[in-house]
């Protein structure tokens, strides 16, 4: 079947794309990284023995990133329903995080000193269409926000893609209801068109 016209746009510009390139030099699973490198290298919010849980982590860059940062004293624990291969210094639990038994098995992973971070580059299948798309991907930034507040000691880090559009003020009005401080990040990684925008969330309070 003859690839669509966009899709052959979709293609090329992926493999054009630097960001690709240079995460198959580095050794990265995915260009994402650059994204998550980029908020550390200005934020600094993953440090030596965290305890970090990566969601929607597949293929697994992000928790490539989160590992080598927190060393051998930290704790990555990554989720997502779609399977990955392993890591070294990565946890991984293939499942539904909304569902009660792969919850339960979640919270069995996490040292009971808490966890310092959650991350979450979760993003719905995209259909296109905005009208769709953007109420399941805010469903998606509330879901990990809703498993950050259950999960995250006082103090703790939360970092969540969202996109620009309907609901993204009021997702981001809740989030500032249980941190200090929100900030918004687009990082040179994420492309130009998109309209994803990253919320850093710092000071977690109940």
């Amino acid at each position: 079947m003859p690839r669509s016209k966009s899709s052959k746009q979709w293609l090329k510009e992926h493999f054009d794309d630097a960001y690709v390139k240079r995460s198959h030099d580095e050794g990265y699973r995915s260009r994402a990284v650059y994204k998550l490198l980029e908020i550390q290298k200005k934020d600094g919010i993953i440090e030596a023995g965290m305890t970090v849980v990566d969601l929607g982590a597949a293929p697994g860059g992000w928790s490539q990133v989160a590992a080598n940062l927190v060393g051998g004293q930290g704790n990555v624990i990554a989720s997502d329903i779609l399977p990955m291969d392993g890591l070294a210094g990565v946890e991984f639990l293939q499942g539904d995080f909304t569902e009660k038994a792969v919850f339960k098995q979640l919270l069995s992973m996490l040292p009971e000193k808490g966890v310092d971070l959650v991350l979450s580059d979760m993003a719905p299948n995209m259909s296109g269409m905005r009208d769709i798309d953007q109420p399941r991907a805010i469903h998606l930034a509330e879901l990990a926000l809703d498993l950050a507040r259950s999960i995250l000691k006082p103090g703790a880090y939360f970092l969540v893609k969202t996109f620009q559009g309907k609901g993204f003020e009021e997702f981001q009005h809740e989030t500032k209801q249980s941190f200090k401080s929100v900030k918004a990040r687009k990082p040179k990684a994420s492309r130009a068109r998109s309209r994803e925008i990253y919320l850093l969330a710092s000071g977690f309070h109940r």
